[in-house]
């Protein structure tokens, strides 16, 4: 599609459809997180080396098996069509949560989540269709609006899961789940509109069978694909000990639970606050600027969070990492979006989500192993120094990144 073709088509309803379904995506995700290790512990007689362990394993078995699955699901998208893709994601993880609630042993739910990363790819898919359906001058704010809805179903999935868990039960709380996600499967269904139109490929005699030859740029397609990885490993590696440390700035008195649920909340806040404006921003001025602050501001409020006293200050730099989040994820995929040929829009963002899970499951590895051998402040400074270095790659490796706000691939 063109961007004729594109302005006259139904982008704005498909944007603001899959933002709910998003926001119902993450919150399915994030919502039986609070309450995991628990369910695991219920499915057995097992000391807490053990709960410990198949928590981790039924954790990371979702995010194994998606970082496989997800480039192949991607490369079906860009074949078939992206809405397609999100009826299988939608349906397939309201199967495979639904038959959660039916487990009577742990490896029956590491199988259920190792099934329910088979089906993942609905966010990454949603980005897709509305990154080859939105006008290309829009598509910075469109893409950022959007991942809003993903990060406030994330922010509110545990609060609403441990409420579910308490009224109805925890089993109950997997059958809810399932419910909301087939109701992103109908609203998909039968309010998401996709013109699709495949694009046949012949490849020239003599021509490259290098599959990045498709690319005008290549090197900043795989070093942004990089880029997301680092960064969400950045915040995983975050995630599994923050409620540790404010214990410890706490010194093990008071309302704990409740600050480090409001603490481990804040960047979310501030992304939903701060996403669409900086998207806007880079529409305008250029997405490689908008990037450039995030990696910088990101680097400065990281280090002193290894370094502080007390909880509120703690509070603040949490939030303002929730703006460099919101420069740093919606801007490396539009990035990513304006150097992509379009018959490559849901293999490539597949490939982000492969890249985005490994992440995930560096992130709370390598979070843990800084924490147990240093201690817990050690793990933000780690992750200060990662997010520099990996700003120094970027502009070593794509110099000038901040100058070009057209699309490369027009």
């Amino acid at each position: 599609m063109d961007d004729a073709e594109r302005e006259r088509g139904p982008w704005h309803r498909n944007l603001i459809v899959l933002w709910f379904c998003t926001f119902v995506a993450g919150m399915a995700f994030s919502e039986i997180m609070p309450f995991l290790s628990l369910f695991v512990s219920q499915l057995g007689d097992f000391s807490k080396q053990q709960v410990t362990f198949y928590s981790g394993l039924a954790y990371a078995a979702d995010y194994a098996i998606s970082a496989i699955s997800a480039p192949l699901w991607g490369i079906i998208a860009d074949k078939k069509g992206r809405k397609i893709m999100l009826l299988r994601a939608s349906l397939g993880m309201a199967v495979a949560m639904g038959l959660m609630g039916f487990v009577t042993n742990v490896w029956q739910l590491v199988a259920l989540r190792a099934l329910q990363g088979v089906f993942a790819g609905f966010i990454s898919n949603a980005q897709a269709l509305v990154a080859s359906q939105t006008p290309r001058k829009y598509s910075g704010r469109a893409l950022s609006t959007l991942i809003t809805g993903a990060v406030s179903g994330n922010l509110f999935g545990p609060v609403i899961g441990g409420i579910l868990a308490q009224l109805f039960s925890i089993r109950n709380t997997f059958f809810i789940t399932a419910g909301l996600l087939v109701g992103a499967f109908l609203l998909s269904l039968f309010f998401v509109q996709e013109h699709f139109k495949p694009v046949e490929h012949h490849r020239e005699p003599g021509a490259s069978r290098n599959p990045l030859a498709a690319f005008p740029n290549p090197t900043l397609i795989i070093v942004m694909l990089c880029s997301t990885m680092i960064v969400q490993l950045g915040n995983a590696s975050i995630a599994p000990i923050i409620s540790l440390y404010v214990q410890e700035l706490m010194h093990h008195t008071g309302p704990i639970t409740v600050i480090a649920g409001i603490i481990a909340a804040l960047p979310g806040v501030s992304n939903i606050l701060a996403a669409p404006r900086l998207g806007r921003y880079g529409d305008e001025h250029g997405s490689g600027k908008v990037l450039l602050f995030g990696y910088i501001f990101a680097v400065v409020m990281y280090f002193p969070q290894g370094v502080v006293s007390g909880v509120i200050t703690l509070g603040i730099l949490r939030f303002a990492i929730g703006i460099s989040d919101g420069a740093l994820f919606p801007e490396i995929q539009t990035l990513i979006t304006k150097n992509t040929p379009v018959h490559l829009t849901s293999t490539v963002f597949s490939y982000n989500q492969s890249f985005q899970a490994i992440g995930n499951m560096l992130g709370a590895m390598i979070g843990g192993v800084i924490a147990g051998a240093f201690n817990y402040n050690a793990v933000f400074i780690f992750t200060a120094m990662m997010l520099l270095v990996n700003l120094g790659l970027i502009l070593w490796l794509v110099p000038g990144i901040w100058k070009n706000n057209r699309s490369m691939a027009e």
